[in-house]
This record gives C-alpha cells, structure tokens and sequence, in this order.
C-alpha cells in the first residue's frame, strides 16, 4: 500500500456533463462554496511538496478525480508530472491513477496517460441506454463520445476500467450490461451503487432497491464465476474483494474493510479532506498552503471519521455473513441506502460458488 494516497480535484466540481445522478454536485451543494475553481500552479506545487515529504521516500498515490478532472487542462497534469520528477529526490515510487467521463479525450491526451502510467477509471454505464443517465448539457446521451475514448485507449495502450454508476435501471439489466462490456473486452469493471442526495429519501430507477440490487449480485456474480472457470476471467472490483475476504486475503477496496482508512482529498483551492464523498464544511481538515498532511492526519475531524465507522450495529455481531459482508461497506452507501437485506439475500446465495477461487492467489485482479 502506498505511504500516502492522494485524491486531487484540480478543476473542483467542474464539469462538462449533466449527469443526472452526480454525487460529487449534491457534496458541492453541501458546502459553502460550490466550487473552488482550476487549482493553481503554487497550490499545486506545495501540494506536491508536501505530499512527497510526508512519505519520506515510500510510494505515493496520486488520483485525479472531479468533477471532470481534464478540464484543469493538458498543461496543467504535464506541469504535475514534471514538478514530481524534480521534487522526488528521495525517489517515492509514483502512482498515477485519474477518472474522467472521456468526453474531452483525444490522441494527445491518450499518449500522455501511457507515457506516464495512469490507470485511467472511464465512467460508462453500459450499452447506449444503459448509458442513459450521463448526459451532455444539450441532453444527449455521452455514450459515443466515451466509446470513443476507450478505442483510444486500447490504440495508445493505456491501462483503464470501466467505471459504472450502479442505478436501479442499471441492476434490472446488469446480465445484458456486464455482457455489453464483454463484448467490447473490456477487461476491469467497478460497479458503484448510485447515491441518493445526502438525507434523501426519494425513490427513482436511479436508485437500486434491496431486491433489485440482490438480483444483480447474484446474477452477475454468476456470470463472473462462469467466464472465470472457462478461463476467461473478467475482474469485478467488488466481487475480487469479496473473493479475497473469502480467502483471507488483504482487501484494497475501502468499503469493504469494515472501516474507513486515511485518506485525503484535495479541492481545488488546497483544502482537505478525508475522503470524497464528504469534502463538506464540516470534514476540512485544514489547507495544504498553512498546514501538512502530519497534522491534518491526527486531527480530532480526521481520528473521529475514522472512529466513527468503526462501530458495528447490533445487528451485525449477530449476522452469519458478517465476516465477508463487513455491515455493508462504505458508510456513505449506507446512509443513501441499508442493503443489509441484499447482501445476505447475495452471500446466502452464492458462498458455495466461493469456493471454485480457493487456489486463487493474490493478483492485480483477483
């Protein structure tokens, strides 16, 4: 695991789509300010050097997100990069890793992100009408503009996965979906439960209920064990956790831990938090221009997040499923939504099928 890992915003909330399930505009709409603008080439440097100092010479993870990340500009992540090779004197190890709704993708872009490294997360949500829900301003539908991206990828050998907001049009559909990425080989998939707006309680096929997402668990995750027996695995991020769990092996996916783990965001103008779905005014840790990450990390906001995920409801400790279900993952899914009912609705379906992984060993999949 990297010393540090990093989560930077350097255009803020952004953006050039009119998702219509955005999470990152409600977090926005939360906070004093919406946005915080284009971060600047001096907050970007003191970022940098404050980050590489932190980890005295360990890995660093630097991720990029929104918002839509590429509007920060070309010129922008070519002076990040550059001003990482020349403050790493202590020679960190470097991860670059950005998500981006691929629609401002081109050739320049592409050969940037496979000379230095990004693992890219591409945002599609299935085939054109599961891709519904990711609309440009005018109204229509980003599907081609983002299969554009992905063949641009694949020419430019840049590493990337599919990133899939998991509504509930999506979860009824989820066999024609995952069948959908298939044929277009794509290897790496993340499936994202959509999020209701913080204390929402509206119902919509934007948002999954606990039989739809059931069904989707199950179905899918069958059809995941069937491509991996034939020897034509597909990696499902949520589903190679479960597996490693299962295992007994180290999870990488933070809703799947059981508790949350120190993390950082920074917004456009420094300020930082402690994970992305909670850059709110009430979770600022402080800003990077007057203070560092040593500090922010074992401030009471930043020790009392991470404290407060790690109570377990009553109902779990009772639970047969507990061990891999972990109450649910990450806390913020479970303040949209309590799945409880579809995770064990999925575990007491499908464990049997768990045990086909068990001479599986670690890799960047499974």
């Amino acid at each position: 695991m990297p010393a540090l890992s990093l989560m930077i915003k350097p255009a803020s909330s952004l953006c050039n789509l009119s998702c219509e399930y955005c999470f990152y505009r409600d977090v926005s709409e939360h906070r004093e300010h919406l946005g915080f603008g284009i971060m600047t080439e001096e907050t970007t440097d003191v970022l940098i050097q404050k980050a590489l100092s932190y980890a005295n010479g360990q890995p660093v993870a630097f991720a990029f997100q929104g918002g839509e990340p590429t509007m920060a500009g070309l010129p922008y992540f070519k002076h990040f990069v550059e001003t990482v090779e020349k403050l790493n004197t202590k020679k960190s190890h470097i991860f670059y890793g950005i998500q981006t709704n691929g629609t401002r993708i081109d050739t320049a872009w592409a050969k940037f992100f496979h000379r230095y490294n990004f693992l890219v997360g591409l945002s599609l949500d299935g085939d054109f009408e599961g891709n519904k829900f990711r609309k440009q301003p005018s109204g229509q539908n980003s599907f081609f503009k983002i299969l554009r991206a992905a063949e641009l990828f694949k020419k430019e050998q840049v590493e990337f996965n599919i990133l899939t907001v998991l509504t509930g049009y999506c979860a009824e559909n989820g066999e024609r979906v995952y069948r959908f990425f298939r044929s277009k080989g794509f290897r790496y998939l993340q499936f994202i439960p959509c999020l209701r707006p913080f204390d929402s309680h509206e119902e919509s096929e934007l948002y999954m209920t606990n039989d739809q997402y059931a069904d989707f668990l199950i179905r899918v995750f069958n059809l995941y064990v069937k491509d991996y027996v034939r020897h034509q695995y597909i990696s499902v991020r949520q589903f190679d956790n479960w597996v490693r769990s299962y295992l007994r092996q180290p999870t990488e996916q933070c809703g799947i831990m059981g508790h949350c783990t120190h993390q950082f965001v920074a917004e456009g103008n420094g300020n930082i938090y402690p994970c992305d779905f909670y850059c709110t005014d009430e979770y600022l840790l402080g800003n990077i221009m007057d203070s560092d990450f040593e500090t922010m990390e074992h401030c009471a906001v930043a020790e009392n997040f991470i404290k407060e995920s790690c109570v377990v409801p009553e109902k779990c400790k009772k639970c047969d499923v507990y061990g891999i279900c972990r109450a649910g993952g990450c806390k913020r899914t479970q303040r949209s939504e309590d799945y409880c009912e579809a995770y064990k609705k999925f575990f007491h379906a499908c464990l049997p099928l768990f045990r086909v992984f068990i001479n599986e060993k670690p890799s960047r999949g499974l």
